[in-house]
């Protein structure tokens, strides 16, 4: 999986759990501030990447990430460590 195949999903899971226009969605968009994301929304978002990725994640380092960019940084850091 290449990073941008990583973006892609990211951007994808991001819209359809916070409800937004996944052609908006950009890398600089901080989850609560920018996309809107609660608290719980947060948890769910964890929940999805984990779940769309076949990943495990560390929920304090996964819920630390606040921008859309370095949760694709993150997660694309998980999937080559877990060999996804």
């Amino acid at each position: 999986m290449t990073r941008d195949d990583v973006e892609k999903k990211v951007k994808e899971i991001t819209a359809r759990v916070l409800k937004v226009d996944a052609e908006k969605v950009k890398l600089t968009d901080r989850f609560a501030q920018d996309l809107g994301a609660e608290s719980i929304q947060s948890i769910e978002l964890v929940a999805a990447f984990e779940e769309g990725f076949d990943i495990e994640m560390d929920e304090d380092e996964a819920l630390s990430v606040t921008a859309v960019g370095a949760a694709v940084d993150y997660i694309f850091k998980v999937v080559q460590a877990q060999g996804k």
